[in-house]
């Protein structure tokens, strides 16, 4: 308290000498302390530079001089810094069309499309052409594969889709591209072109593959129009005559199973007739053999009974004993004569 009472007792002039000399003084020191000051931002903001987010569709391959180390899950991450670390963000949900044979100049509502013609058209396995247009869907099924081993993923995917394409086209005719084929071509070419680009290590899984357009070239078009209109006449008129063979088919089968019905029974009836015609005779045969004259006799007179009816006979028994002996079979007279 005192030291400061005397200071205050000084002159003026040697007060105002001791502020300029300390002015002076922190001036002097001012320079080294801004420049650490400068320093340590410089430094905080370059380490905050390694703070990054990655999106919810999103992994991030972190790259340490340039090599592939790590995969970063969707959130909040940190690295060091560039050019030690860096990131690259690969969208492993989005899914990626590529089309073959066409070009969508505008999208729906009012969609507008360019025809590409030196993709569209195909040679077929009989050696005709055909316009296909195809439309390949597909996503990233390995990130690191994705990034690192291709340079214009686009490019790969469109070149082997069109390579497949044309390959399983040039096994068909015509006729199974436009029709029958069609779908199974589409099948077939999802499977083909996975394979492929699985050898290529793409990191690429195809979704799908849709056929947009197969038709025959303009140039032809409505030849092919008056075939398939020919091609639809000739399978209604088998789905005619099938109609037709399902409602007569059946009701002939009735018929030849009724009639089969009525041969049976006739069998049947003339089996047993001969049966009963057989157990006739035998029983005529017993009889015969008990008596064989007066057997023969009386088969002699029913046959004539048969044969004669309705008519007066007389019998004249055989021998010639000047007696003549007569035998009435109508009941008009008896006994001998």
């Amino acid at each position: 308290m005192a030291d400061f009472i005397e200071r205050l007792l000084e002159p003026r002039p040697q007060r105002d000498e001791e502020r300029s000399a300390s002015r002076r003084r922190w001036m002097r020191s001012a320079p080294a302390s801004v420049g650490w000051i400068v320093t340590g931002l410089i430094v905080a903001i370059y380490l905050v530079t390694g703070i990054y987010t990655i999106g919810p569709s999103e992994v991030g391959l972190v790259k340490r001089f340039g090599r592939y180390v790590s995969t970063a899950e969707p959130g909040l991450h940190y690295h060091l810094p560039s050019p030690i670390e860096s990131v690259k963000r690969v969208n492993i949900l989005q899914v990626r069309n590529e089309e073959i044979g066409f070009r969508t100049l505008s999208p729906a509502p009012n969609p507008r499309y360019q025809t590409i013609e030196a993709e569209a058209l195909m040679l077929t396995g009989d050696g005709n052409i055909a316009h296909v247009e195809m439309v390949v869907q597909y996503r990233v099924k390995d990130a690191s594969l994705y990034a690192f081993n291709l340079i214009d993923s686009s490019a790969i995917v469109k070149q082997a889709a069109e390579a497949v394409l044309r390959e399983l086209v040039a096994t068909k005719t015509l006729d199974e591209t436009l029709t029958k084929q069609r779908d199974l071509i589409g099948v077939d070419s999802r499977v083909a072109l996975q394979e492929l680009l699985d050898t290529y290590n793409s990191g690429i899984l195809i979704t799908n593959i849709q056929l947009q357009d197969v038709n025959p070239p303009d140039e032809v078009l409505a030849a092919f129009d008056d075939v398939n209109s020919a091609r639809q006449d000739k399978e209604k008129l088998i789905n005619e005559a099938d109609r037709y063979a399902q409602d007569i088919v059946p009701r002939a089968r009735g018929q030849a199973q009724e009639i089969a019905n009525q041969a049976e029974a006739y069998k049947q009836s003339r089996i047993k007739g001969a049966e009963g015609d057989v157990a006739r005779f035998l029983e005529v045969l017993a009889k015969y053999e008990l008596g064989e004259e007066v057997t023969r006799a009386r088969l002699y007179i029913e046959a004539m009974e048969e044969i004669l009816p309705g008519m007066e006979k007389t019998i004249l028994p055989a021998g010639n004993d000047g007696i003549l002996k007569l035998l009435d079979l109508d009941g008009t007279g008896g006994g001998d004569q």
